[in-house]
């Protein structure tokens, strides 16, 4: 039986070729260390595990009994291998592509929440100082209603200083809220 070394490490070099080449396209003000932190926390083995076990890639490793025994199936180390073994196995049967597609299918979940932090944490700190800068004091950010079925919940957030409310915002979680809050803050505060 043959290693799938060769397989992860055409994987891993897709992988990152592919998250970069999304990240460069989906944030061009970022700068070159910004986008190297954001490409390193798509693709480090803790994402990749985390994506493996929701496939139940464990169930169709190949383990000596030793690694059976010791809990290899669920190993992250050997299911972020495993992950990349598979999307150099695309790369090779479909071409690039497919793998492109497979990739962005994976990761999608995890693209999306780094941009949502990413924003949520441009307008978050834009705000923040601003709010410190001009009067001094740190913006809070305070749910004001919860709507909806939980898994269909819809939260409304409001940013205050002091005693004065700055912007509210709703969104399908409370980051999401508390970003909508710090955009419309930043833009009434541009406007006065």
């Amino acid at each position: 039986m043959t290693s799938n070394e060769r397989l992860e490490f055409l994987g891993d070099a897709v992988l990152g070729f592919v998250v970069a080449e999304e990240i460069y396209r989906r944030f061009p003000d970022l700068s070159e260390g910004e986008l190297t932190k954001l490409r390193s926390a798509l693709v480090r083995g803790e994402t990749l595990s985390r994506v493996a076990m929701t496939m139940k890639l464990g169930e169709y490793l190949y383990l000596g009994r030793g690694e059976e025994e010791s809990g290899g199936r669920n190993r992250p180390r050997n299911l972020s291998c495993a992950l990349e073994a598979v999307i150099g196995a695309v790369l090779v049967d479909q071409g690039l592509e497919e793998a492109k597609g497979f990739i962005i299918r994976l990761i999608g979940d995890d693209l999306e929440r780094a941009i949502e932090d990413k924003l949520v944490a441009d307008f978050k700190s834009r705000l923040q100082q601003t709010i410190q800068f001009e009067r001094k004091i740190t913006p809070v950010y305070r749910t004001i209603e919860e709507n909806g079925p939980d898994h269909a919940k819809v939260f409304t957030v409001e940013v205050s200083a002091g005693d004065l409310i700055l912007g509210k915002g709703s969104g399908r979680s409370k980051r999401a809220a508390e970003m909508e809050a710090a955009r419309e803050a930043l833009e009434s505060l541009s406007g006065e």
